[in-house]
């Protein structure tokens, strides 16, 4: 029996430092994935303001880290050690933040039953009610401002530390380019909003771009892939690699079509 995804070439989107993972689930499923990382991740432009934000972090009530960067570029600010005040608790947006930070050795003391991000976060019954309670977020430069925007209709004060920011890498797109021309491509993985729309500033995306079944992993980037003219989308029932993995072998097999 063949594998799932034989026959099959899958654009992978992600930062470089962050694809292997995905990239080796997609060949041990009998595809081809093409690297074309639309993202790249640098520390802040403004460390010291981060620095500064550390040093009142005692004031806190609640840390939360809106991604696994998040863990690893507070890490190299902070010269390696995250030591947070003892009293502070701990928030992480999903399971791979999560494991970032207990493999730091802090304790996690709250993350989504269900789902990987600020929605899902948001739904635990720890944080409905916060007034009075002080929440630092730690993200990068220009996130998504859900978070704390809901955190403070529930009564608490926000603010952020900022430890990293997503550039557009200087990726040499011919080779893309030459797989869109012979129609050689047969999936594209997006994982965020912003990949999506640099995808499009990087390859001046014609109809053979858009006519490419997108993988997802939200209602939100479905949103905005379709704003951007790409007319099939499918949304992965998660954001690991096998959820990615077994969306793309639907796809193949013909399901989930719309």
């Amino acid at each position: 029996m063949k594998p799932m995804l034989t026959g099959q070439k899958v654009l992978v989107t992600r930062p470089e430092h962050q694809s292997a993972a995905l990239i080796q689930a997609i060949e041990q499923a009998g595809g081809e994935a093409v690297s074309f990382p639309v993202l790249a991740i640098a520390p802040s432009a403004s460390p010291d303001q981060a620095r500064q934000k550390w040093r009142q972090l005692s004031r806190y009530q609640w840390i939360v880290f809106i991604s696994a960067n998040a863990v690893h570029y507070m890490a190299d600010m902070l010269g390696g050690d995250i030591d947070l005040p003892e009293a502070i608790k701990v928030a992480a947006i999903g399971k791979a933040t999560a494991t970032a930070l207990t493999q730091r050795g802090i304790a996690v003391d709250l993350i989504p039953l269900n789902g990987y991000n600020s929605e899902a976060l948001l739904q635990m019954p720890e944080w409905q009610d916060l007034n009075g309670q002080k929440v630092m977020i730690v993200r990068g430069e220009g996130g998504r401002e859900k978070l704390a925007q809901t955190l403070i209709q529930r009564g608490a004060e926000t603010d952020y530390m900022e430890v990293y920011r997503r550039v557009t890498p200087q990726s040499d797109n011919r080779k893309i380019k030459t797989l869109l021309a012979h129609n050689d491509l047969s999936a594209i993985v997006l994982m965020s909003g912003e990949a999506v729309k640099n995808l499009c500033t990087m390859l001046n995306p014609d109809d053979a771009l858009r006519a490419i079944p997108v993988i997802v992993i939200s209602t939100r980037i479905a949103e905005i892939a379709a704003s951007l003219g790409f007319r099939r989308i499918l949304v992965s029932q998660g954001v690991s690699e096998q959820a990615i993995v077994d969306t793309l072998k639907m796809l193949n097999n013909g399901e989930k079509s719309g």
